[in-house]
């Protein structure tokens, strides 16, 4: 299936945690990182992994650049770029790439999933972090209109009737209890998340906040 629309979808998620007020505390400084993206996936006994790429740090590298290049029949990225730092007390950080193909499930009778621009950002609160992302024109699955958070998409195909992968779009991660981090992705491809001949896991534009300074 194919969605060539061209319309950006944008949406805002939100991580808070209530802080009591116990007097006094000791300063803390906010942390984050972002990355225009990742593999990280094994297929045939073959471990392929890309690392963080152009990541950047509110500590340093400020900004990162990729040229983007093709990773096997796996996956092919185009330039992404990303940017980090600090606004006094706030921690902002963002991450951005253009047209990305996913070939990885081809071999298995899947779709190529292609996306034409994505964004990632996050930013700290007093008490929690604020994410949001964008999304341009997709191919090979088909998303709504208006994307909500954690929008989830499987795609058949695996042995007896398990998912080939699962792709989520919008993608807020926050941890249990929350503690008013976030880590956010614009796109999340899963291979085989029930077992198969294949697994791991494919990022685009990521973006991770935390108010508190844990690393």
């Amino acid at each position: 299936m194919r969605n060539t629309r061209k319309r950006t979808y944008r949406l805002l998620a939100v991580t808070t945690l209530a802080v009591p007020l116990l007097g006094a505390a000791a300063p803390v400084t906010s942390t984050g990182w972002a990355s225009s993206g990742s593999v990280d996936v094994t297929i045939d006994n073959e471990h392929v992994v890309t690392g963080e790429l152009a990541k950047c740090t509110v500590d340093g590298p400020y900004k990162g650049w990729t040229q983007g290049g093709t990773t096997g029949d796996i996956a092919a990225f185009g330039a992404g770029d990303t940017g980090c730092g600090r606004s006094g007390a706030v921690s902002i950080a963002q991450a951005s790439g253009r047209r990305f193909k996913a070939t990885v499930l081809q071999r298995y009778g899947g779709p190529m999933i292609s996306v034409r621009t994505f964004t990632a950002k996050c930013a700290t609160t007093a008490t929690g972090s604020l994410g949001e992302v964008t999304i341009g024109a997709v191919e090979g699955v088909t998303v709504p209109a208006e994307i909500p958070p954690n929008y989830r998409i499987v795609i058949p195909g695996g042995t007896a009737g398990t998912a080939l992968a699962t792709v989520v779009l919008n993608e807020t991660v926050t941890p249990q209890p929350p503690d008013g981090s976030l880590v956010t992705h614009a796109v999340h491809l899963k291979l085989f998340p029930q077992g198969g001949p294949a697994s791991g896991d494919i990022y685009l534009g990521t973006a991770a906040c935390d108010p508190f300074g844990k690393k």
